[in-house]
C-alpha cells in the first residue's frame, strides 16, 4: 500500500476487520438495544448491548457454556445450542424489561439459516421483538438437532435432550448460570 499525502488511515478496528462503522452507525440510529451475536470455534455468545456515550453497556448476556447447567451434554457450538442461547438471553432480557432489539451480526456474513439466525429465532421465541424476516431462520428440524441425530448413533437422543433443556429454560430453572 503506497502512502500519499491524502491517504487517510482507517481506524484500527476497521483495519483488523473487527468493526464495520457504517453498519454500527445505522444500528445505533435505531435507538433500540442491540442483540449482538458472536461465535467462536467452541461457543456462541449473545449479548444485549445499549449505547452509552462513555462506552456501550451490556444489559444481558448468555453464552452456550451455561447450557451445561441446564443438562445440555453435547457440543456448545451447534445449531440447537445456538437456539437455546437465544432463548436464554431472550428470557433474561424480558426479566430486565427489554422488549425490542435490533440484530447485530457484526462482520459475519448474513447467511440464511445460519447459527447466528438460530440465536435470533430463540430470542424471538422467548418474546423479544426482532425485525428479522421469517425466511432467514433455520428450519425447525435443524433447530431441534434432527440433522445431527440422524448422523450417528451417539447423537440419537439429542432432540429429546434439546426439548428438556428448552423446557427448563422456559420454566425458569436457574441452571447454575446468571438468571
Amino acid at each position: 500500500m503506497k502512502l500519499s499525502p491524502t491517504f487517510v488511515m482507517p481506524f484500527r478496528r476497521r483495519r483488523e476487520g473487527k468493526t464495520n462503522y457504517a453498519k454500527r452507525l445505522k444500528l445505533l440510529k435505531s435507538g433500540k438495544p442491540r442483540l449482538v451475536v458472536r461465535k467462536s470455534l467452541k461457543y456462541v455468545r449473545a449479548q444485549i448491548i445499549d449505547y452509552a456515550p462513555g462506552g456501550d453497556r451490556t444489559l444481558v448476556s448468555a453464552i452456550s457454556k451455561e447450557l451445561r447447567g441446564f443438562g445440555w451434554k453435547y457440543a456448545c457450538d451447534n445449531m440447537p445450542a445456538s437456539y437455546l442461547v437465544g432463548l436464554l438471553v431472550g428470557k433474561r432480557a424480558l426479566k430486565r424489561g427489554i422488549r425490542e432489539v435490533v440484530l447485530d451480526l457484526g462482520v459475519y456474513p448474513s447467511t440464511r439459516g445460519s447459527r447466528l439466525y438460530a440465536v435470533a429465532k430463540g430470542a424471538a421465541d422467548a418474546g423479544l421483538g426482532i425485525p428479522v424476516g421469517e425466511g432467514m431462520f433455520p428450519s425447525e428440524e435443524r433447530i431441534r438437532g434432527e440433522h445431527i441425530a440422524s448422523y450417528s448413533e451417539k447423537f440419537k437422543d439429542m432432540p429429546e435432550v434439546f426439548e428438556t433443556v428448552k423446557s427448563r429454560i422456559l420454566g425458569g430453572e436457574n441452571g447454575g448460570g446468571k438468571g
